[in-house]
């Protein structure tokens, strides 16, 4: 049977200020109707598969769990990776979990953060891929360049197999561009996609042969993992002793069966702004722009505006960003270098690092709207059907106004029913809790007041999400 892996590990750091690591590019929509994660899932619409497995990591689990539910993906399986440790654990966790219920399990591996424009034309790469891999080939999808790109890693096919499909001769690292012309008109180098076809049995056996420390880890993660509501949690102790490495320098650069399936679909790793640029609808001055943007004598430019109005005079090949807290100015060639500005805000504990204006939860989301001395106003607001913890706060009390729908609110010992334009008060110390019973979501300014408004000033009492001392 052939099931979906989609690997959701990412932070998709070259994508700031949209992208950021609470809530990184996989899980925006850019390119398409829905999120990457979710185009990615409707991508394999036309395959016979069965339901898709996601790893991905704990911080990331309710979101991942909501997109797959809007696309009607409840029954995919979600492994929650303790740690990062790179593609070979990621992908062994999910050979070992399809091959403990499918035997003959064939996996598709998939980065959950890729564009393809003709999905059609991957299927049916994914069906001739599939031949050799039944027989025991580890298959790669290897792109056929456009152009001569040295911001990606090749691969160097050999021997025909058919029409379509190689040996896999070699894995080559970004060339200058030099090198990279010389690929493209040599023609059997393709781009690395970053996408596997193999039989789990044989990914696994690999790994035995040639990185036995990860393939030891994560079999005694896997032995020792938890059922949490719906996700599979393997053993972090476990899994923290796998050595951390890529699928190509841990198996596919040392195999002796890889097979490389030539792909033309429309395909990008969207792994910086000026990727966007070359994959949008560009006027025809050829801007790509996205939201309230208005351009006047400029060209070969990707603007983008989430929040405001974003206009440009006399601008050629830069890349604007604007979100509702940080905006970003740049040459549209240098974008690899955004990498530099998220560690520096790293290093000087930026939120902005991290964490966008409105920041989401299990339970809905929140957006800071005003942050003053001793005082802070949040807009929140709760999916239908969902319940904030039993909580208190030591330093800070709260005044909760419903703007829309329904609240059910445990006040101390009080519950109340609150609707639009009603409100109540909940001191400091008291605990205290909001739910959204009603089928339309709720909407509620809270007012903030006291000596210390971190998110970490809060104490649990009871949580459906099973969260213990996290932000709400």
């Amino acid at each position: 049977m052939l099931i979906p892996v989609l690997l959701s590990g990412g932070v998709g750091s070259r994508l700031w200020p949209v992208s950021r690591a609470a809530r990184p590019k996989q899980f925006l929509p850019l390119g398409g109707e829905g999120s990457m994660l979710q185009e990615t899932h409707r991508r394999l619409q036309g395959l016979q598969c069965g339901p898709a497995m996601v790893v991905c990591n704990d911080e990331h689990r309710f979101m991942v769990a909501e997109q797959l539910r809007e696309v009607g993906a409840e029954s995919a399986t979600i492994i929650l990776e303790p740690v990062g440790r790179n593609t070979a654990p990621a992908i062994a966790l999910a050979a070992l979990q399809a091959q403990a219920h499918t035997p003959d399990a064939l996996l598709l591996v998939l980065p959950a953060d890729h564009h393809v424009t003709e999905p059609a034309a991957f299927r049916a790469a994914v069906q001739r891929a599939a031949v050799p891999a039944q027989r025991g080939k580890l298959m790669t999808f290897g792109v056929v360049p456009t152009r001569a790109e040295t911001g990606y890693g090749y691969v160097r096919c050999g021997d025909a197999l058919t029409e379509d499909l190689f040996e896999l001769a070699e894995f080559v690292e970004k060339p200058d561009r030099t090198t990279a012309e010389r690929y493209r008109a040599e023609g059997h180098y393709f781009w690395n996609s970053g996408m596997f076809l193999f039989r789990a049995d044989r990914y696994l056996a690999e790994l035995a042969t040639h990185q036995p420390a990860v393939l030891s880890a994560c079999e005694q993660a896997m032995a020792g993992a938890e059922r949490d509501l719906d996700f599979i949690r393997p053993n972090a102790e476990a899994f923290m002793a796998s050595p951390a490495d890529s699928i190509d320098y841990a198996v596919m650069e040392h195999t002796q069966e890889g097979g490389v399936a030539t792909l033309e679909c429309g395909w990008s790793d969207v792994g910086a702004w000026s990727a966007l640029w070359e994959i949008g609808h560009a006027d025809a001055d050829g801007n790509v722009s996205d939201g309230d943007v208005l351009l006047q004598d400029a060209r070969n430019n990707y603007i983008r505006s989430e929040s405001r109005l974003v206009t440009a005079i006399g601008i050629d090949d830069l890349v604007v960003v604007e979100t509702a807290d940080a905006v970003l100015v740049g040459a549209r060639d240098r974008m690899q270098q955004i990498k530099r500005v998220v560690e520096t805000l790293t290093s000087l504990d930026r939120p902005e690092a991290t964490l966008h204006q409105q920041v989401f939860r299990p339970w809905g989301s929140y957006e800071s709207l005003v942050v003053g001395e001793q005082f802070q106003v949040k807009r929140l607001t709760v999916t239908p059907g969902q319940t904030l913890s039993l909580q208190l706060h030591h330093h800070r009390a709260e005044h909760w106004v419903v703007v829309s729908g329904e609240a059910t609110i445990i006040r101390g010992d009080e519950q109340l029913t609150l609707g639009p334009d009603e409100s109540t008060y909940i001191p400091v110390g008291m605990k205290h809790r909001l739910a959204n019973r009603a089928a339309v979501p709720l909407e509620v300014i809270e007012v903030q007041s006291g000596s210390y408004l971190g998110e970490d000033d809060i104490v649990r009492f009871d949580d459906v999400y099973g969260r213990e001392e996290t932000p709400t």
